[in-house]
């Protein structure tokens, strides 16, 4: 179990990368190198060698390896991003990038996304320094850069460039799962994840004629660019369930006792009531309008209009994805990706998944660990290209009211230190058998 030591490392260590500004606006604009070699010095002083690697200038990695004692085990990646999302000072109790510890709680922008599970890492294999410990297969520790925008000069950059320091991996763990969800009626639920919806970012473009403003303009851009939203807004996707997603639904419903009818998803899913938040998401594609740009005058029709979507897409589901978008956007609108990663799966069966549902249930036996399919994206898609299966495993335990997923790019963000000791048990616990 992990000492004192370690539990007050987690919080201080969560608090002082929360005071590194490593915002990402996107379009390159962000720099991870100080929160970098913040992670960096604290790795080296658990006697390991950390390497910072960069693509692009300030937008710092960091790989470190920890040598197992069966030199026959597969590798296991653990990592977690440096970066986050922009925050609103204005909008917020406390300033975003304090890192204030206030009645038992680390307030900040990356408190839960995912400066927590970095500053677990960091705790663990400083303890384990300490103790002598060496986990059973080697351990390849990843902090990234440019999650939270294309991850080109993150794990995109390491996968492609680096694939050598990854050497012997076939699984990682990393954001987001293994936290409390409280379902309301005293139950409390510990979902891993075990897949990701792909990642579908869309640029639609219109194009017409242009003109003035007080003609009759059949050809009219915007309105053909609004025709296709509105199309793609109103469209209903079919259900598409795949095997985590139908091992998420049986076992939620052999919990509550109701009969796992997976030819009535919807209908299933309202029987869950409060809980079916967990899977709902993820039971088809979807494809959400998020941007518009068109024009640059009242009465001057444009000759282009340009917007965006949000499009996730189920494992093995992206073929479907593509033809129905061809099919909403019609024949004036063209439609490319903005940004395109693969839906992954993770099987449920596997001894990993076995050990971390073992190391939950260790620290929250009144517990039940299932597993679910997250609705976006996390570095796992890159590290994919390397033949690696990953698994959302960020283990925290929430009070009840405590509304972890709402606080992912929300205001207010923050995390118990409660919860932060919680992780550290148990991601020690697991890491050391993994």
């Amino acid at each position: 179990m992990a000492d004192q030591q370690a539990l007050d490392e987690v919080v201080r260590f969560t608090s002082d990368l929360i005071r590194i500004d490593t915002t990402n606006r996107g379009g390159g604009d962000c720099r991870e190198r100080p929160a970098a070699e913040y992670a960096a010095e604290r790795l080296a002083g658990a006697r390991l060698e950390p390497t910072l690697l960069e693509r692009t200038r300030g937008r710092t990695n960091v790989v470190a390896r920890i040598e197992g004692t069966d030199p026959s085990a597969d590798a296991l990646l653990v990592h977690g991003h440096l970066d986050v999302v922009p925050a609103e000072a204005a909008d917020w109790s406390v300033h975003p990038f304090s890192g204030e510890i206030r009645d038992g709680v680390v307030w900040g922008r990356g408190a839960v996304d995912m400066k927590n599970m970095d500053a677990m890492i960091l705790a663990v294999v400083r303890a384990w320094a300490r103790e002598g410990v060496r986990p059973r297969r080697d351990l390849v520790i990843a902090f990234t850069a440019d999650e939270e925008a294309s991850a080109e000069d993150g794990s995109g950059f390491l996968a492609d460039q680096h694939p050598g320091l990854f050497e012997g991996c076939t699984e990682g763990v990393s954001e987001s799962g293994a936290f409390t969800f409280h379902d309301g009626g005293g139950r409390q639920i510990y979902p891993i994840a075990a897949g990701e919806r792909g990642t579908g970012w869309l640029k639609l473009t219109a194009r017409g004629r242009a003109g003035h403003g007080s003609k009759v303009n059949r050809e009219n851009a915007v309105t053909r660019l609004a025709a296709a939203i509105a199309r793609i807004g109103d469209h209903e996707w079919p259900l598409r369930l795949t095997p985590t997603v139908s091992a998420a639904l049986t076992e939620l419903a052999a919990l509550y006792g109701i009969e796992a009818d997976l030819d009535d998803v919807d209908g299933l899913l309202q029987k869950l009531g409060p809980v079916a938040k967990l899977v709902e998401a993820t039971v088809r594609n979807s494809a959400n309008p998020t941007m518009l740009d068109a024009g640059y005058k009242v009465n001057v029709i444009p000759g282009e209009a340009v917007a965006y979507v949000d499009g996730r897409y189920l494992f093995g589901a992206e073929d479907e994805f593509r033809a129905t978008l061809d099919r909403l956007t019609g024949p004036d609108v063209d439609w490319e990706f903005h940004h395109r990663e693969v839906g992954l799966q993770a099987p449920v069966d596997s001894p990993t998944y076995a050990r971390m549902r073992a190391a939950v249930e260790e620290f929250a036996p009144e517990g039940h660990v299932v597993p679910y399919c997250m609705s976006g994206g996390t570095d796992a898609k890159q590290f994919s290209r390397l033949g690696i299966t990953g698994y959302g495993f960020t283990p925290l335990k929430l009070p009840e009211g405590f509304d972890y997923q709402a606080l992912f790019h929300g205001v207010d963000e923050r995390v118990p230190v409660e919860a932060l000791h919680f992780g550290v048990h148990v991601l020690d616990r697991f890491l050391r058998t993994a």
